[in-house]
Order: C-alpha cells, then sequence, then structure tokens
C-alpha cells in the first residue's frame, strides 16, 4: 500500500477513468492553470489536452452544455475552484441534471460529475467560504459526496466517473495535503457507504468533509486526557446518506455528536440528528449535540475566522458535553489551515 496525499488519489482516478474511457472529459475555470486546479488536473492536461478544457466565467451556461454532452454519450467532469461559484449552474444541475430521469421517463445515462472546492482560509469571508454540500443534497437525482480522506477521495471520484447518475463532489481544500494508504488499482467507493474510521464505545462523532479528520484529532484528546472511547464515522455520502452505520453505532454508544463544516441551521447535522431522533432514540441516552459554524457569515479577519470554525477542541467539549461531564477541554492543536497562503 502506498501513502498519497489527497490530491494526488484524486489526479490518480481521473487518469486512470480517463485512459479506460474516452468519453470522459474535463472542463473548468482555469483547469489549465499550471498548478492544475491545485495538483488534480495537471497531468490529465499534459496526457489528454484535447480532452481538458479551461471554460470562461459562464457556470450556468455551461452546466447546460455538459448536460447536454452527457445525453449524446459524454462523461463530463466540471471542476469549480469554489464551490460557492456552483450556485451560478445550480438552475441546471437541480432543474435538469438531477430530474432528467424523473421528467423524460427515461432510463439514458446522466453521468455529469461536478466538483467544488470548499475555500475555507486566506480570508475568503462570506461568498468563498461556504460549504453547500446539504443544499444539493436536499434535492432527489443528485448524489452527493464529501471525501475526507485520499483513500476515499479516489474511490469516490472512480464511482462517480463510472456510474450513471449525476454526482456533486464537495472538497475541502484543507484536506488536499492529507495523506492516506491508497490501492494503486482502480476501485470505487460504494455509493450511499459510509465507513466507522475509529472504532469507540462511549460517544459516536458523525463528521463530514473536514470534520471527519478533525472527529479523530477530537477522539484522540478525549482518549488521552480524559480516558472516553469516541467512535468517528465518516460519511463519505451525504445522499444517499448511511443510516444504518449511525444507527449501529448509536445503538452501541448511545451518546450522538455531529460535526460540520457548515451551518446548523437545516443542514447536515440537522438530518442526522433527525435520523437519530425518529429512528434511534430509543438508544440514545442524551440529546444530539451539533457542531457547526456560527449562525452568522464567515469573516475575512485571520483571527475571527480561526475562532468561527468548530475545532478538534470544541468537538471533543461537545462529547463530553453530551456525556454530562463537567470537565473543560483545554487542549490546542495545530490549525490546519495555518499554512495556507493563496493564491485561491
Amino acid at each position: 500500500m502506498r501513502r498519497l496525499k489527497f490530491y494526488e488519489a484524486i489526479n490518480e482516478a481521473i487518469i486512470q477513468c480517463m485512459r479506460a474511457d474516452p468519453s470522459i472529459f474535463l472542463a473548468g475555470i482555469g483547469i489549465k492553470d499550471p498548478d492544475g486546479f491545485w495538483g488534480t488536473t495537471e497531468e490529465a492536461n499534459e496526457r489528454f489536452p484535447d480532452r481538458v478544457h479551461d471554460i470562461p466565467n459562464c457556470e450556468n451556461a455551461f452546466a447546460g452544455i455538459v448536460i447536454g454532452a452527457a445525453a449524446m454519450g459524454k462523461r463530463p467532469l466540471v471542476s469549480h475552484p469554489r464551490n460557492d461559484f456552483m450556485f451560478l449552474a445550480t438552475d441546471m444541475l437541480i432543474n435538469l441534471a438531477a430530474k432528467w430521469k424523473y421528467m423524460y421517463q427515461r432510463d439514458d445515462p446522466m453521468p455529469v460529475v461536478t466538483r467544488g472546492a470548499v475555500g475555507r482560509g486566506w480570508g475568503q469571508g462570506a461568498t468563498h467560504s461556504q460549504s453547500l454540500h446539504a443544499l444539493f443534497g436536499h434535492f432527489p437525482g443528485l448524489y452527493v459526496a464529501t471525501p475526507a480522506f485520499a483513500r476515499d477521495a479516489k474511490g469516490i471520484m472512480v464511482a462517480a466517473l463510472t456510474g450513471t447518475s449525476p454526482v456533486v463532489i464537495i472538497e475541502n481544500r484543507a484536506t488536499w495535503h492529507h495523506e492516506d494508504d491508497v490501492p494503486e488499482e482502480t476501485y470505487a467507493t460504494p455509493i450511499g457507504k459510509g465507513r466507522v474510521v475509529r472504532e469507540g464505545t462511549d460517544v459516536t462523532i458523525v463528521g463530514a468533509s473536514l470534520m471527519a479528520s478533525e472527529a479523530l484529532r477530537a477522539a484522540d484528546i478525549l482518549q488521552r486526557e480524559h480516558g472516553v472511547s469516541a467512535e468517528v464515522l465518516d460519511p463519505r455520502w451525504i445522499r444517499p446518506l448511511d443510516e444504518e452505520i449511525i444507527l449501529g453505532s448509536i445503538a452501541k454508544t448511545h451518546h450522538l455528536v455531529v460535526a460540520d463544516t457548515s451551518w446548523a441551521t437545516y443542514g447536515f447535522a440537522a438530518e442526522v440528528a433527525a435520523v437519530a431522533a425518529e429512528k434511534g432514540f430509543a438508544d440514545l441516552m442524551a440529546p444530539v449535540r451539533r457542531v457547526t459554524l456560527p449562525d452568522s457569515p464567515a469573516p475575512v479577519s485571520k483571527p475571527l475566522e480561526d475562532a468561527f470554525h468548530p475545532t478538534p477542541r470544541s468537538i471533543a467539549q461537545a462529547c463530553l458535553d453530551v456525556l454530562r461531564s463537567e470537565v473543560q477541554v483545554t487542549s490546542h492543536v495545530h490549525d490546519v489551515q495555518a499554512a495556507f497562503a493563496g493564491p485561491y
């Protein structure tokens, strides 16, 4: 088994799929820049230059173009350097791609894959650092993934590029340099299946996207300093959501904390809490706790931004709270965004 960084795993998945299927093509704003979308498309541009297309700022129009291409047998992968830019493509993605087989009563494939990067860090502010996975997860017809680890980043990309349905993949830039064991062969992460990334007995932490790895760090704090055994779940797919793995963990630990990179109101954390309340209430020994963003747009100031986002410390404290402990977490851990300096 090799160790690859998150972005390297995505790059390998793209190359393997493009080599196997000539119908796959890449498109995106700045996708032919020298850094190749932070290293994820540079090799594709070198190997398949006629299948990698830089596009102008016309997100909604181009979403319509690639939906048409998919309907004609192509497999487009569209990359947005900010997932916030995908707001401009939601009309086509939600009203056409997601509803294709329902409205037209057709079983034709609609393999449109859309990537969006979450741009936290470097003063991204209110309009460039939002996590939109819950927004896209709301709509039937779309598959939505939030990979947190390199192994799953590759498997999810392969699943998307070899599937028959529209897929939205939201990637948090803070994960791109995380390393993981990644198989060399081509493999697909099962759609709608989560993963237990750490076994535990006292409390379940469900962490979406970056919060899965932050939950692991929180679990280390809890075990080392408080003797608390936390089970960490990475849902991997927001839609469809693996309810079975969440309910099975609750049945074991009887306590649930949900950590998300977005807001609590109408969000992913609210959905997981609702699943627990509707289907696992008898197993819960305390109310569910959500660890999310404060209910306001993101600030630009670095000190305010650091205070704005959930941390391993805040996740660990939420776990102690649901366990009815009066202990306060005092550990400070390295900020995953501290080294980021742009340019995007």
